[in-house]
């Protein structure tokens, strides 16, 4: 049976999660009804009119790309615009439209692992690593005999969560104290009375995003007017995800043959690859970042690679970086460096039985290139 749209989608969220995608980005379903079939899947970089083109021809139920057709705001999708002629041919046609993109700069199996991978490189971690889930460590003072509502209240609205554990906290009974001055109604103790209570100190870990359910619901089970706690923001645990990836060559090379290397794996639009730096340098470990990635050179850098590939490296940032001691640059192109993700992608959708095909043409827009120049 063919898969239907909505399995699709299931299966691509589950490989790049939409919530790993930056806030300005546009990520997920852009036109299709996830109830239709979507069997046959054209994949690519860019969405443009040859891309509509071939998915037309070929009977692409979708279309899947890396690069958002609405990423920035627009007004109008009517048929005499750009975007909204290539929309009104896909939903005339019934075929949909999905982008995956910062989701899928981060998540393994993504574009920077599939240029990793095309330049042969091992034991690849990301350049850039992030936290999965931001935590907040809370830390609650209740009296004992009420801390299990307290904590149970915490629990329901989400804290308490360890990977497959649940209702998870420590604990420990000490004393606290208080004096209640004119204008408090203390649950506990008198105005002006010095107050001593057996309380127990709970902590528990809950994500950032529901700090404020967690502390509706510590303040409607606490006795207390005034409940005393913490909440401390922990630092990031890096885990396996994030921006580019950097790895080591199998075997050293110059910098001048590195630069070849490259040349020959990836996949290039009309001008060619370009690099900075000692052609006579060592090179073993390597940075990578697909796409527009000159932000990353300090992570990079910082990372001790002996070289940093990425696209749409500028004159200035490049100049800039190499005196301050950044490692030798590559510029592959943005469309070179992230191709390579295309045929992962393929390989995703294979798993739930789409009939996956690849637009190879490159969509880079600079397609008329000068040749050597003559010296005198």
């Amino acid at each position: 049976m063919s898969p239907r749209l909505r399995e699709v989608i299931d299966h691509l969220d589950a490989a790049y999660p939409p919530r790993l995608a930056e806030s300005w980005d546009a990520v997920g379903l852009v036109c299709g009804d996830p109830d239709e079939p979507a069997e046959k899947v054209l994949v690519c970089v860019d969405v443009t009119d040859s891309v509509v083109d071939q998915a037309l021809a070929d009977g692409a139920q979708l279309i899947v790309a890396h690069h958002p057709l609405l990423m920035r705001g627009a007004t109008t999708v009517a048929a005499n615009t750009p975007k909204g002629r290539i929309l009104h041919r896909l939903i005339r046609a019934e075929c949909g439209l999905f982008a995956a993109h910062t989701n899928a700069d981060k998540a393994r199996r993504g574009v920077s692992d599939a240029l990793a991978d095309a330049l042969g490189l091992l034991d690849t971690v990301p350049l850039a690593p992030e936290p999965v889930d931001a935590l907040d460590k809370w830390v609650v003072m209740v009296p004992e005999g009420n801390a299990e509502q307290v904590s149970e209240a915490m629990f329901q609205a989400g804290a308490g969560s360890l990977g497959d554990y649940r209702n998870c906290q420590w604990s420990v009974v000490g004393t606290g104290q208080f004096l209640p001055v004119d204008g408090a109604a203390p649950a506990i103790g008198a105005i002006g009375a010095l107050t001593r209570v057996d309380e127990q100190r709970i902590e528990m870990v809950a994500p950032h995003r529901i700090r404020e359910p967690v502390l509706a619901a510590l303040r409607a089970a606490h006795p207390y007017e005034e409940p005393a706690f913490d909440v401390f923001e922990q630092a990031g645990v890096h885990s396996d995800i994030g921006l580019g990836r950097v790895g080591r060559l199998p075997e050293q090379m110059t910098f001048a043959e590195f630069v070849a290397h490259a040349g020959r794996v990836l996949p290039r639009a009309e001008w060619p690859i370009r690099g900075a730096g000692d052609p006579a340098g060592r090179i073993e470990t390597v940075a990578v970042c697909g796409g527009a990635g000159d932000s990353l050179i300090g992570a990079a850098t910082a990372s001790g690679a002996d070289v940093y590939l990425t696209g749409d490296l500028r004159h200035h940032i490049v100049d800039e970086s190499l005196r301050d001691g950044a490692p030798s640059l590559v510029d592959a192109g943005h469309w070179g460096t992230e191709f390579p993700w295309c045929a992962t992608v393929a390989d995703i959708l294979t798993e739930i039985g789409c009939r996956a095909t690849i637009f190879h043409e490159p969509t880079d827009p600079f397609t008329v290139v000068a040749g050597p120049k003559e010296r005198p």
